[in-house]
């Protein structure tokens, strides 16, 4: 974590990936992140995966350095103080990121009653408020056609990771802070939506691919293992390790060549076609199956390890499959700079956590916070930023508006 936006606040009410992620950057620059959550039944307080003893390993990492606040939101004194969270007074609060409805008691038109210059940043589904995740924009917009091997015909193979979300808080991170840079120099707030369709048919846009299908009237198809429009896929070695190989850039593919000592053979066939694989990477994707029977024959002849010391003495852009647990074993243990520390959890666990993924050169990247349990700074946010006094605290403890775990 670094201290660089230890000067904000930032109030979040939202569950699932793409607004508590950017809560959570934000968190790791500095800000000062105060969730709300209904003390019932906190959306994804139980989401998978989970520890053994059933507490939300989601919950712990994407929450990490944030404080907890529980709120009864089914009577109107919960709504009241999640309202008067949001808006609080202060130049560098009056930030709020969130995914509840665009209406209702957190509509923006509400909220900026009571405070005129209030920032909100609204992640939504579809731009009209229909709902969505991750999972289904990916349908939605063709991506699970053109993943997996051809042989899956029209069966549609979806994705693993939920980058649309992941992408969709890194976005939402920066537009809130472009909103409160614009904020200090007009004094005017407003509400950002940011619906998770848009960053996905906008991230298609930006790599061509929308182009593409306008311009040639066909869909992408799918090339399996082999990289769009470029030299790579996975090879076996002679030892039985596989191997991911890319080769982008001339010099990448100068590097492969010399590696696997097979010039003379690209050269031929070179001459054959009458093509140049050195000058254009597309080129190499066209002829991908020639180039695919002749680097994975080299391959499939040496072993992982003397592949590994010729290619990276020839700068070949490569790399080994492992599990995530294989990952984890040979490369988190070795780390020395920061990214990740052991630290306790409210499961009990404590385990390699990662804080920012930015390391700012020359500041010291001080290691992550835990996540809070449900409620844990309910009483100290409420006497602290909106200066309840203790009896009243107590009524709305005993009332049941608000809950402060022992």
């Amino acid at each position: 974590m670094y201290g660089i936006l230890k000067h904000l606040r930032v109030i979040e009410g939202a569950s699932f990936v793409a607004a508590p992620s950017c809560a959570l950057y934000l968190q790791q620059l500095g800000a000062q992140v105060i969730r709300f959550d209904d003390m019932r039944s906190a959306p994804d307080r139980n989401r998978w995966p989970k520890s053994a003893g059933g507490a939300s390993l989601y919950w712990e990492g994407l929450n990490k350095g944030k404080q907890s606040v529980a709120l009864d939101l089914s009577r109107p004194e919960g709504r009241e103080i999640a309202i008067e969270l949001i808006t609080a007074p202060g130049d560098n609060a009056g930030l709020f990121v969130t995914n509840y409805p665009a209406t209702g008691f957190l509509s923006f038109d509400n909220l900026a009653t009571k405070r005129h210059d209030l920032i909100a940043l609204r992640l939504m589904g579809w731009p009209s408020g229909r709902q969505a995740v991750d999972y289904t924009v990916n349908s939605a917009i063709g991506v699970p056609f053109m993943t997996g091997p051809e042989s899956m015909g029209d069966q549609p193979v979806n994705h693993a990771l939920p980058a649309w979300d992941l992408l969709a808080g890194a976005y939402a991170a920066f537009c809130l802070l472009a909103a409160q840079d614009n904020r200090r120099s007009t004094g005017r707030g407003g509400e950002i939506r940011l619906p998770l369709a848009d960053v996905a048919a906008t991230a298609l846009g930006n790599l061509g691919q929308i182009a593409e299908v306008i311009e040639t009237q066909q869909e992408r198809p799918r090339t399996g293992n082999d990289i769009f429009g470029a030299f790579g896929r996975d090879f076996e070695t002679s030892d039985g390790k596989r191997l991911m190989v890319v080769a982008i850039s001339a010099r990448q593919w100068r590097g492969l060549v010399t590696a696997l000592n097979v010039g003379a053979e690209v050269q031929a066939y070179e001459q054959l076609k009458g093509v140049d694989f050195s000058r254009d990477e597309g080129v190499r994707f066209m002829h991908r199956a020639f180039l695919n029977a002749l680097v994975g024959g080299a391959i499939a002849q040496r072993s992982h390890d003397d592949l590994a010391r010729a290619f990276n003495a020839n700068g070949v852009c490569w790399d080994g499959y492992n599990t995530l647990g294989e990952f984890l074993r040979d490369n988190i243990g070795k780390r020395t700079d920061g990214l990740f520390a052991d630290i306790q959890h409210p499961s009990g666990l404590t385990y390699p956590t990662p804080g920012s993924a930015s390391h700012w050169v020359g500041r010291e990247r001080r290691p992550p916070e835990p996540a809070p349990i449900l409620g844990a700074h309910t009483e100290q946010v409420l006497v602290e930023v909106l200066g309840y006094s203790s009896a009243k605290l107590a009524r709305l403890i005993d009332q049941g508006g608000v809950h402060c775990p022992s």
